[in-house]
């Protein structure tokens, strides 16, 4: 199931996958060529949990709070540009670049408070979609839980599909988001002077503080600068100067139409609770359910409550397609680790899941969105530790060469970062007065603990790129001091392994073997049995099904004898990838060749990804024949 990695690209199995460099793109048709990723990181910016803290924000003050969410898209837009520009400049995701940079155990600690941000966001996904599930259907909500697991398929569907129609999918389900609100704030009719004063920095009192820092984790998410990191390489570009610029100019359009688009519906929604709720005397509706039961009544339309379940629904999916997708980033990049898409999708699922369910049924389904708050603030405490790498990453003019960024772009980026410690460091010694107000002293003892361990690790990853000499990666050029090519020789081919399966495909397999050896070659004929004989007995299976495969491996050894070719039958049992692996490797072989069915969906759920996981275990060429 997992495997080390033997490359080092990020999300490798869509990289470069989009060509901008085509010459018959011009004009409009070559900007849309690089537009896309920022919408995949534009949804993380209005899924559930933003919902929640919107709503909180807007129903107990009003429009007051806008300006906390203008001022957290600034701070996304400045962000989730510079980890565009590390993928684009560098060839690097964040986690990547982490792993090159900080001594192991440092890594360990931020890979696990990555994950930790990944569940919190994939904890607000599952509780959005079965809210969400549950106003249209009325499914208890323990139920819509469960179901969210399902989407697991939806995924892997799309990540057959390829990583532009998962662009089209995903901007689909932002239209919907964002219409579904543009008709919700007809309806609701604001008053445009209060919005306008909204604008005016203030903070009514240390609750308005504890929403604003929700708002801030809610809308500046750490998994998204992992993720834009990596989606931008899933564009070729031309690999000189005008060429990266080029790329950086319109990753940064990208970002700034996305993200505006994410900070007008989480102002709609603000503005709608402010207008539907705070300014009729409901200060205290905070929950999802409840805002939407009230909707109807105080709208006067009975679209209102269906268009903002579509929405929530809509919303939960696409964040849940891209939270997947930053798990497998960080995996990769800070363990050199690989897992099947399907088990990964399974496991982030179900860290979010069984907390949900935990909540439901010992507290009952009232402190659901409390919990999608926390999970919010939980995302907060976790930026620091994904920006100050970040930030020093990009201004590394060793490795950044002319692209590193400017000093007022590194000091606009410092005061971000020092203001999100600043007020997390705040909500923090808030939540500990609580604390140690209380009698019992295992929980003090814990937060002291938790408190300097937060705050060591934060200072360790601050100093460290700046008086470490000790960087274990070597810069990157965008080109090499030398370009002549030199001793250049076709390799020579005298081990060759081929893989059958017994179809009409075999003789295909068998020639191209054939055109890629010498007179000298010696071709190795591999066939696994996965009878359920060969899966409990192995090389000791003797069933009918065994020794028929063996005789027709033979028969194709000698016909191939009778050729004058040297040929030798190699039988493995059980499990089809492993198997081909260690056979390949027991006989030296220098190259592979195997055949590519081209299944997609279910099929190759049911048929496994032989091709993917022999040629991440095997250092030489493998040749993948389309048959």
């Amino acid at each position: 199931m997992s495997k080390p990695l033997h490359n080092d690209q990020s999300l490798s199995e869509v990289h470069q996958s989009i060509d901008t460099t085509i010459n018959q793109k011009t004009g409009w048709r070559r900007i849309l060529s690089f537009l896309g990723p920022a919408y995949l990181i534009s949804v993380g910016y209005m899924d559930p949990g933003n919902w929640a803290t919107d709503l909180q924000g807007g129903s107990k003050f009003g429009y007051s709070l806008i300006w906390v969410l203008l001022m957290s898209n600034l701070m996304a837009l400045l962000l989730q540009g510079l980890a565009a520009r590390l993928g684009i400049v560098r060839g690097r995701d964040l986690a990547q670049a982490n792993r090159e940079t900080y001594p192991k155990r440092i890594n360990y600690a931020l890979y696990g408070l990555a994950e930790i941000a990944i569940a919190a966001t994939d904890l607000a996904e599952v509780l959005g979609m079965a809210i969400g599930i549950q106003l249209l259907t009325g499914l208890p909500l323990i139920w819509g839980v469960s179901i969210t697991v399902l989407d697991t398929f939806l995924l892997l569907y799309l990540q057959k599909l390829g990583m532009r129609k998962m662009e089209i999918f995903i901007i689909g389900l932002v239209a919907v988001v964002s219409i579904s609100f543009l008709i919700e704030i007809i309806l609701a009719k604001p008053d445009a002077g209060e919005i306008a004063r909204g604008f005016i920095p203030h903070l009514e009192n240390p609750e308005a503080l504890y929403i604003a820092i929700a708002i801030i984790g809610a809308t500046v998410m750490p998994h998204n600068l992992y993720l834009h990191s990596a989606l931008v390489q899933t564009r070729k570009i031309a690999p000189t100067k005008e060429g990266i610029k080029e790329a950086i100019k319109f990753n940064l359009i990208d970002s700034a139409v996305a993200l505006n688009i994410a900070f007008l519906v989480n102002a709609a929604i603000l503005i709608l609770a402010a207008t539907a709720f705070f300014n009729t005397g409901n200060s205290n509706v905070g929950e999802i359910k409840e805002a939407h039961r009230l909707l109807a009544p105080l709208l006067g339309s009975k679209l209102a409550p269906i268009l903002f379940a579509v929405a929530l629904i809509a919303a939960g999916q696409s964040s849940t397609i891209t939270g997947t997708l930053a798990g497998q980033i960080v995996m990769e990049g800070y363990l050199q680790l690989r897992i099947n898409p399907w088990a990964r999708r399974l496991l982030t699922r179900l860290l979010a899941i069984i907390p949900a369910l935990i909540v439901i049924l010992i507290y009952g389904e009232d402190r659901v969105d409390a919990l999608l708050v926390l999970s919010q603030v939980i995302l907060s405490l976790q930026l620091g530790f994904a920006v100050i790498p970040l930030i020093h990453f990009v201004s590394d003019k060793q490795k950044m060469g002319d692209f590193a960024i400017k000093t007022y772009t590194k000091i606009a980026a410092w005061i971000i970062a020092a203001t999100l410690v600043a007020l997390n460091f705040k909500m923090l010694l808030n939540e500990a007065v609580g604390i140690y107000n209380a009698d019992s002293m295992l929980p003090k003892i814990l937060v002291a603990i938790g408190g300097l361990l937060f705050i060591a690790l934060l200072v360790y990853i601050t100093i460290h790129p700046a008086v470490s000499k000790r960087n274990r990666e070597v810069p990157i050029a965008i080109h090499s001091g030398d370009n002549i090519l030199q001793e250049i020789h076709a390799p020579a081919f005298n081990h060759i392994a081929v893989a059958l399966d017994f179809s009409e495909n075999d003789e295909k397999l068998i020639s191209h073997a054939l055109g890629q050896g010498n007179p000298g070659s010696r071709y190795y004929l591999i066939h696994v049995v996965e009878s359920v004989s060969a899966s409990l007995l192995g090389k000791y299976s003797n069933d009918y099904e065994t020794q028929k495969d063996a005789e027709r491996l033979d028969t194709y050894v000698k016909q191939l004898k009778e050729k004058g070719f040297d040929a030798e039958a190699k039988l493995g049992f059980n499990r089809r990838s492993p198997e081909i692996v260690r056979i390949v490797k027991e006989t030296g072989a220098e190259m592979l060749i195997l055949g590519a069915h081209r299944h997609t969906g279910l099929k190759d759920i049911l048929y496994g990804e032989t091709v993917n996981s022999v040629r991440h275990e095997l250092p030489i060429p493998v040749l993948i024949v389309n048959v």
